[in-house]
């Protein structure tokens, strides 16, 4: 009790003895637990466990793509009609799935996301004025939502330096006339070392919804191969953390190092009911590894020439569209490391039709499903740099001999690292990939 009152008295906020209490400084997230008693409700509703998000809340919505979201917990969501949500999130779904739901709806007034990809919802109901839209880079929104849960308010990163992220200036809401009505504010601008840096500033939330693979009675959480992505940070850089699972387990059935959320991190968890784990374009291979999906000349073309870029120890980020078919002619004679956006370092070749909605099959982006030979590995999303390139850290586990390479990977952009600077090397032509 003496420890107790000690440690509630240097944190500066009062926690009583023999229950579970947040310490948390201003805008921080992340809790301790001053009693053995477990913190973590099951609940067997999903309106029930989302219950208490009200009207004007900040929430947090985990997945990558259409991959690892919490569907059930985003349709309880819908079910609630709460309205006047703030969200961050990678990205904003599909019309008829994922986040689209809630713009349907209108439940949503303001996003903070890093891609928009084809939700053309989204867009005409920014462009109307209906919808604040804040773009973060990808690798900077996943480092503010990590800086959240670890209680820093704020941080530098040299992306996006002399752009619009910096300068200030690009539209967040308009008018309904047509004019801007809410401008992005310039950043604060330092220099390290010869290089210029923006001041970044965490991200926290009052609500993190997450989708987790399996959980056990005990609140401990794991997620599978790419799905992890910004599940594992949203959990921490919120006040309450709702995990729905495929599957909750008996204590003890996860090695303690395996797991990726202990349940210090975790308030709430449900099993879901049902998953439609949807892919937005599927693409398959054959048992001959030919490629179910038709290609044109043109693409062969581009691809054929970005190829020729590859030296022998080149760092690749691959990706999404039709310039990951490049791997098909790199020379046999030299090795490349390939890395994916989604955390895979070192990527596979398409699932076979019946391999697909299976475990063998993750997603990239939940565009298309991958499989992921030796010597694969998979990293959290704050494992990738800020400017977006591979880590170079990791890289190594992902060299593969470019004759053992895969031929049916596909992707619509391709990057290379030469000297610290990430390069485009080919820009498609206006065609639909």
């Amino acid at each position: 009790m003496a420890a107790l009152r000690l440690l509630a008295s240097v944190l500066g906020r009062r926690v009583p003895a023999g229950r579970s209490g947040r310490a948390l400084a201003k805008g921080g997230a992340c809790g301790f637990a001053c009693s053995a008693r477990a913190r973590v409700r099951f609940y067997t509703d999903p309106v029930k466990a989302v219950g208490d998000i009200t009207d004007g809340s900040r929430i947090m919505i985990g997945g990558f793509g259409l991959c690892g979201i919490p569907e059930n917990l985003i349709g309880a969501l819908l079910k609630t009609r709460v309205k006047d949500l703030t969200v961050i999130s990678s990205n904003v779904g599909v019309e008829s799935f994922g986040l689209g739901l809630l713009l349907g709806t209108k439940q949503i007034t303001r996003i903070i996301c890093s891609y928009l990809g084809e939700n053309s919802l989204c867009e005409h109901q920014y462009l109307a004025g209906e919808l604040e839209l804040e773009i973060t880079p990808q690798g900077t929104l996943a480092e503010r939502i990590r800086a959240g849960g670890a209680g820093v308010p704020a941080f530098y990163t040299p992306t996006a330096y002399g752009t619009l992220v910096q300068e200030g200036g690009a539209p967040i809401r308009y008018l309904p006339d047509g004019h801007i009505a809410i401008l992005s504010q310039p950043r604060e601008v330092r220099e390290f070392h010869g290089q210029h840096y923006l001041l970044e500033h965490a991200i926290t939330a009052d609500f993190a919804l997450v989708k987790g693979w399996k959980a056990d009675w005990a609140g401990n959480v794991i997620f599978r191969a790419s799905a992890r992505n910004f599940n594992v940070p949203m959990c921490k850089a919120a006040r309450t953390s709702v995990v729905e699972v495929e599957e909750i387990v008996d204590v003890g059935s996860f090695a303690p190092e395996d797991i990726h959320v202990p349940n210090i991190y975790v308030d709430r968890i449900i099993q879901g009911e049902k998953y439609e784990k949807r892919i937005e374009r599927l693409t398959v291979r054959k048992e001959d590894d030919e490629i179910c999906t038709s290609s044109d000349n043109i693409r062969t073309r581009i691809i054929k020439r970005a190829a020729l870029e590859f030296e022998d120890g080149m760092y690749a980020n691959l990706g999404i569209g039709i310039p990951l078919l490049a791997p098909n002619y790199i020379s046999p004679n030299i090795t490349v490391h390939l890395h994916s956006e989604n955390g895979i370092l070192g990527l596979g070749p398409f699932p076979l039709k019946e391999e697909v909605g299976e475990g063998p099959a993750p997603c990239k982006k939940g565009e298309v499903g991958l499989c992921l030979p030796p010597p694969t590995s998979v990293a959290p999303p704050n494992s990738r740099e800020p400017a977006g390139s591979p880590p170079p850290s990791l890289c190594p586990s992902a060299a593969i001999p470019a004759r053992d390479l895969f031929p049916e990977m596909t992707s619509l952009s391709l990057h290379t690292e030469r000297g610290g600077r990430q390069q485009n090397l080919i820009q498609p032509p206006h065609t639909e990939a």
